[in-house]
C-alpha cells in the first residue's frame, strides 16, 4: 500500500512541470519601462502591451521604473525569477552603459525577444529659438563653450556620448539629464534648456503643433522625408550617428518553451497592421523589427560599435 502511494506521488510530481508549462502564462505578465511615462519607450510598451494581451490571453500591465539611465528598471526585471512573468523595454541608451560605465548587469544576463523600433536621433529646439540652423548653434557653442544646455536622457547614455564627441570637435555643450521624458520636453519648451536630444517620433506632437523643430539629424543622410530641410550630422562634419533602438528583453535562464511562446507573441505583434501604423507615426524605420533569433547578434554588434566609439572619445 505504502509502495503504491509513493509511486503515485512520484508520478504526480513528475507530471507537475509539464502541466505548469501548458498553463503558461497563467497570470499577468509585467512589462517594465525603465523610464517615466510619456516617452518613446513608454509609448512602445503600452502599444505592445495591449497587442500582447490578445496573444497571451492575460493582462500585460505596464510599470514605469525610471532612474539611472534605465538601470533601475533593468535591476528590477533581473531581480525577478526567470519565469517569463516579467519583461522590460531595453533601449540603446541603457545598452550604452555597458560601453561607458560599469552597470550591475552584463549582456548575458538577459535575452532579447525582438528589436521593435530603430530610428535616428536628433537635436530639437523650441520653435521660437534664436538658433535657426545648426550653423547658428555651432557658432554660439564655439563662442561660449558650455553655455548652451542640452536636455539629455542621462549620463553614460547615447545622448551623453554624442555630446562628448562634439566637445572633441570644439563644440562644448552642457548636458542636463532628466530621467522623465516629460521633464526633458518641458525643459526645452520652458527655456531651461536650449536644445533637446531625442528621437523625432517621441516629440511628434510638439513638432505637429509647431512648438518644436529639428535642427540636426544624427545620420549620414537625410533619411526622414519629414526633415528634408534639416542638416544631417554627416553634412555638419560630425561622424556621430549612434541610432536609437528599442527592444524587449527577459531575464536569461527562461525555459525554452516559455521563451519561444513570448518571442512568437512579440513577432506576431510586430506583424500587426496596428503596429506598422505605430512605427509610421513614430517616424521609425519601416523594417525596424528584428526577431529573437537575430536580435542577440544585433545587440552584440551595437555594443561593439559603442565600445569602439567610447574608446575613440577617451583618446581625444
Amino acid at each position: 500500500m505504502l509502495k503504491r502511494y509513493a509511486m503515485a506521488l512520484l508520478a504526480l510530481l513528475a507530471a507537475a512541470p509539464a502541466g505548469a508549462q501548458e498553463k503558461f502564462p497563467a497570470r499577468p505578465v509585467e512589462f517594465i519601462v525603465p523610464w517615466g511615462p510619456g516617452g518613446g519607450a513608454d509609448q512602445l510598451a503600452r502599444k505592445m502591451g495591449r497587442l500582447l494581451e490578445a496573444q497571451l490571453k492575460v493582462s500585460v500591465p505596464v510599470l514605469n521604473v525610471p532612474g539611472a539611465t534605465g538601470g533601475t528598471g533593468m535591476t528590477k526585471m533581473l531581480a525577478a525569477p526567470a519565469d517569463g512573468y516579467s519583461m522590460s523595454v531595453y533601449i540603446a541608451d541603457t545598452h550604452a552603459l555597458l560601453a561607458t560605465s560599469n552597470p550591475r548587469w552584463k549582456s548575458d544576463d538577459f535575452v532579447p525577444l525582438g528589436i521593435m523600433i530603430r530610428q535616428p536621433s536628433a537635436l530639437f529646439v523650441k520653435a521660437d529659438s534664436p538658433y535657426k540652423t545648426w550653423t547658428d548653434v555651432a557658432k554660439a557653442a564655439k563662442a561660449n563653450p558650455g553655455k548652451l544646455k542640452v536636455a539629455i536622457l542621462g549620463f553614460g547614455s547615447v545622448d551623453d556620448m554624442a555630446l562628448k564627441y562634439m566637445e572633441g570637435k570644439g563644440l562644448k555643450f552642457t548636458g542636463v539629464p532628466y530621467a522623465k521624458p516629460g521633464e526633458r520636453y518641458t525643459a526645452v519648451l520652458g527655456g531651461h534648456a536650449d536644445m533637446l536630444y531625442e528621437q523625432p517620433g517621441d516629440v511628434r506632437s510638439f513638432l505637429d503643433s509647431g512648438q518644436m523643430r529639428a535642427i540636426l539629424i544624427f545620420n549620414q543622410e537625410r533619411v526622414l522625408p519629414e526633415f528634408a530641410n534639416v542638416m544631417s550630422s554627416k553634412e555638419a562634419g560630425l561622424e556621430v550617428y549612434l541610432p536609437q533602438f528599442r527592444s524587449v528583453v527577459v531575464r536569461a535562464g527562461l525555459e525554452p518553451q516559455r521563451l519561444k511562446m513570448l518571442s512568437d507573441a512579440v513577432a506576431k505583434v510586430a506583424a500587426d497592421p496596428e503596429f506598422y501604423a505605430f512605427l509610421k507615426e513614430s517616424l521609425a524605420l519601416r523594417d525596424s523589427f528584428i526577431p529573437a533569433g537575430q536580435a542577440k547578434k544585433f545587440l552584440d554588434g551595437e555594443l561593439a560599435a559603442m565600445r569602439q566609439f567610447a574608446e575613440q572619445l577617451k583618446k581625444k
